[in-house]
């Protein structure tokens, strides 16, 4: 972050709220060197010093740091003329729970001026290997995953939950009803891991397919679902062309769908999905790559791939089971020919990573870190 702070002289960490994005901006203040200032809008008497804010932040030097930019987003042209000075007398690091594509005002008014790093939740890197069901179970809100008891982690997410419903889509200018956001929210919680299909939910709540591409939008703007796109290749087959839809954090998605311990979670008919969701987002992170060298490989004969990572020449395949044996399928054969897969892995919960065929592994959850390496 410091790094990125020198190189630029405004830098946009975004994340979900509760994810730790005002704990790291402190902790970047304080190994900073020179003055700091420290703005938050969700407090009236910073909102208010910031009404004006090319006027308000000119005479500041050193860092500035401004949280909770969404509610705000005019600020990032008045940063404009500010990042243009002479010599930089300020860097500027401000916070914010959206996107960068939801955030539109930061690329039309900061080109080659700003960088997003965009942070996540806590992953097998922060709770270890060994304790990935935990880390599954809560997920990777550190308040979630570090509270003292299943049912304070429990309520702890339930809160994060009507926060987001009743404040923060506001403040992001969704205009509907918290409970109709609830109910979507809840029903794609329901669908998580499968193909979507917004004419079913546009039937469901009576409303425009447009309208649904709004909520789901908003949703994947404010990092609470990730949508996965197909991949569009030539292969000869028919392929399916809707992407498939998760909720991002495995605890929140075990909130939405009442899962207050480990044992409702493994119970639940969803046990299959979570867990791919789950690892998938592990692997992702562990792969370090960006969303569009993600994608999925389904054909309507019924062969499919959970995820496809393509960066340059390496194309990387991946299953998420949840059982402690997994086996080779004729699909997954069907993927390595068609998509001229370097390997596909099958990540699982068993406690072992071992070849299971030419190009095909069986690699354990909790040993994801050490036998996945980055890509290249």
């Amino acid at each position: 972050m410091l790094r990125l702070l020198e190189d630029y002289p405004v830098v946009a960490l975004l994340g979900p709220r509760q994810i730790g994005k005002t704990t790291l901006a402190k902790a970047v203040a304080r190994r900073f060197k020179g003055a700091r200032h420290v703005f938050d809008l969700e407090r009236r008497r910073h909102a208010t010093q910031l009404a004006d804010p090319e006027t308000a932040l000119e005479p500041l030097r050193g860092l500035v740091v401004i949280d909770e930019v969404q509610r705000e987003p005019g600020i990032f042209a008045a940063l404009r003329p500010l990042a243009d000075r002479e010599r930089t007398p300020a860097r500027f690091l401000v916070l914010g729970s959206a996107t960068p594509r939801f955030l539109r005002q930061t690329s039309e008014s900061l080109v080659g001026r700003l960088a997003h790093f965009e942070l996540d939740g806590l992953g097998l890197k922060d709770s270890g290997g060994r304790n990935w069901n935990s880390l599954w179970t809560r997920g990777g809100y550190p308040r979630s995953y570090s509270a003292r008891s299943v049912s304070a982690s429990f309520g702890w997410r339930r809160d994060i939950v009507r926060g987001y419903l009743e404040r923060d889509l506001s403040d992001l200018g969704l205009r509907a009803p918290a409970s109709t956001i609830e109910r979507f929210w809840v029903m794609i919680a329901h669908y998580h891991g499968q193909i979507w299909n917004g004419a079913e939910f546009a039937r469901a709540f009576a409303i425009s397919e447009a309208t649904v591409r709004r909520y789901v939008d908003v949703l994947e703007s404010t990092y609470m679902i990730r949508v996965l796109r197909p991949i569009a290749v030539n292969t000869g087959k028919r392929l399916v062309k809707a992407p498939k839809v998760y909720v991002k954090d495995s605890g929140i998605l075990h909130q939405l769908l009442e899962l207050r311990d480990a044992h409702a979670v493994v119970q639940h008919p969803k046990v299959g999905a979570s867990f791919e969701g789950f690892a998938l987002q592990e692997t992702i992170r562990r792969l370090g790559a960006s969303p569009r060298e993600c994608s999925f490989w389904a054909t309507h004969q019924g062969a499919e791939l959970d995820l496809l990572v393509v960066r340059g020449k390496q194309r990387l395949g991946f299953e998420f089971k949840h059982t402690v044996a997994p086996e080779v399928t004729k699909s997954m054969r069907i993927a390595i020919e068609d998509l001229g897969l370097d390997r596909l892995d099958i990540v699982h919960i068993g406690e072992e990573t071992y070849p299971l065929g030419q190009k095909i592994r069986a690699v354990s959850i909790a040993r994801l870190l050490k036998d996945i390496e980055p890509l290249g």
